[in-house]
């Protein structure tokens, strides 16, 4: 957790950097580049990591094997391409560690007696997606967005050693509301997402259940409009 706060607060320090550049710039007129940089935005934003719980036999023994990863908060951070209300992309980058327990596994196929881990990891999604908004009413406007990509998982040096890092096709939505503040280029943002992938198992078959998992990440932060 103290590892995304840290990413968060360097990244809002760059985002004010941006604020101060862009509003110098404000006034000045559109050139070719300045037309296509002024349909950007980048965001950051600070997210809760909820995780579902999964069970579902191993590939070892046929052991039932629950995974229940521990709630935690991380960052996540978006660029945005915006050519009109419907039509606009976004890449988007998120960052959190947790402890994946395992209960009920077993790394022995004549063993009749579950074991328990936990296994501490980093996971970043790197997703890109479709993004779309509604008029603005009173100010207030609200998008969606949904896409595709993956998210690896990277056992840490201090809670995971042995472990294999290993990534995951990951699919996700966004539902969310935005607001100018301060300056024409700052706003806030506020949203709802889910990402979708198979529950990781470091590539360990007495960790595999072959079960499908959805993480909840409600995020809130700034965007800066270019």
């Amino acid at each position: 957790m103290i590892i995304a706060l840290r990413r968060l607060f360097a990244c809002g320090a760059i985002l004010a950097s941006f604020t101060t550049i862009a509003a110098a710039q404000a006034t000045a007129p559109l050139s070719g580049l300045d037309k296509q940089l002024d349909r950007m935005d980048l965001g950051i934003g600070a997210i809760g990591v909820i995780t579902k719980s999964t069970s579902g036999p191993d590939a070892l023994s046929g052991n039932v094997v629950t995974d229940t990863p521990t709630n935690t908060v991380g960052a996540l951070i978006n660029l945005r391409y915006i050519k009109s209300p419907l039509i606009g992309l976004e890449f988007n980058y998120t960052y959190a560690r947790f402890v994946q327990q395992y209960t009920g596994i077993s790394d022995n196929p004549g063993s009749t007696t579950p074991l328990n881990l936990g296994l501490q990891a980093n996971m970043s999604e790197y997703t890109f997606g479709w993004v779309f908004h509604t008029p603005k009413v009173f100010g207030i406007q609200t998008f969606a967005s949904a896409g595709a990509g993956t998210t690896a998982f990277k056992p840490s040096k201090n809670g995971g050693e042995g472990f294999q890092e290993q990534a995951r096709a990951t699919y996700y939505y966004n539902v969310g509301v935005e607001q100018q503040i301060l300056t024409p280029r700052l706003g806030f943002r506020a949203s709802f997402r889910q990402a979708f992938y198979n529950a990781p198992d470091f590539e360990t078959n007495y960790l595999t259940n072959h079960k499908r998992t959805i993480t909840t990440e409600p995020a809130i932060g700034v965007y800066i409009h270019f």
